[in-house]
């Protein structure tokens, strides 16, 4: 995998995928056989000087309970050259956090809110999030990704995601990667996904023709049929029903289930 600067990839598999795995790898907090550099850095050797370019936000904001707001702001500008305090002040101005409140006085959202603050307030070359919004409603979910892109977001800054909520962040990227099992099963830039694949709510007297056209996917919402196409003639296919480019999430369960499937028919054949 390659991540170029000013990019934002979102990195999303199911649950046991090596997600988590892959981005402890980049952070340097876990050995790894093969070649990885972050920033040019080998993040295992590295990681002191690494870490001056990178902010990560893990899934769970482990902050300890008994400090208070505005000592939290006190001990990361004092340890984290590039915390700007200022702007952390104001992403929390847009929350009800009280700076005298204490971290075991706040709701878990809270604490997810007053943890992206303090993060995204470094000035970092490199983003690391692992479901950032992890405990937050839908608003202050798109407040976090609002802020994300208006706030923080340069076009020289990195940012790598990984997210169960797929559909909030859709509109984010800048690439997408699904990982299963350890490995890469697709990696695409946005644009090259929408362009490639395609999907049809098939008329029900043409869903034999469309068939006939080899989709990789099929499913049935509300007893319509929808099939995926991958690199199929949009015109073609216009003439059999109503077109449209897929979510991620709808792409995601096809290319992941598709491989679940061959995965299991190789065991079974296996087993024979």
């Amino acid at each position: 995998m390659r991540v170029e600067e000013g990019r934002i990839l979102g990195l999303i598999g199911p649950n046991g995928a090596g997600k988590t795995t892959a981005l402890n790898a980049i952070l340097g907090l876990t050995p790894y056989q093969g070649e990885l550099k972050v920033l040019g850095r080998d993040p295992w050797v590295d990681r002191d000087q690494l870490m001056r370019d990178v902010s990560f936000v893990a899934d769970v904001a482990v902050l300890p309970r008994w400090i208070k707001v505005s000592q939290a702001l006190d001990y990361v500008a004092g340890v984290h050259p590039r915390f700007d305090r200022g702007k952390a002040e104001g992403f929390l101005a847009k929350t009800t956090i009280q700076r005298s409140s204490k971290v075991r006085e706040l709701s878990k959202g809270m604490v997810a809110q007053l943890h992206l603050a303090l993060v995204m307030a470094i000035d970092a070359r490199l983003l690391v999030l692992d479901e950032p919004t992890l405990g937050l409603d839908i608003l202050y979910r798109k407040q976090f990704y609002d802020s994300l892109l208006n706030d923080y977001f340069d076009r020289s800054r990195t940012i790598l995601v990984t997210t169960h909520q797929v559909e909030e962040i859709q509109d984010v990227l800048t690439d997408v990667m699904f990982i299963n099992r350890g490995r890469i099963v697709l990696n695409s830039s946005m644009e090259e996904l929408e362009s490639r694949y395609v999907e049809l709510m098939v008329l029900p007297d043409h869903a034999a023709a469309a068939r006939t056209l080899k989709p990789i996917h099929e499913r049935q919402v509300f007893g319509r049929t929808i099939l995926l196409f991958d690199r199929a003639d949009r015109q073609q296919l216009a003439a059999l029903g109503d077109v449209r480019t897929p979510s991620i999430a709808d792409l995601f369960v096809a290319v992941v289930g598709n491989q679940a499937g061959q995965a299991s028919g190789q065991a079974q054949g296996a087993a024979r």
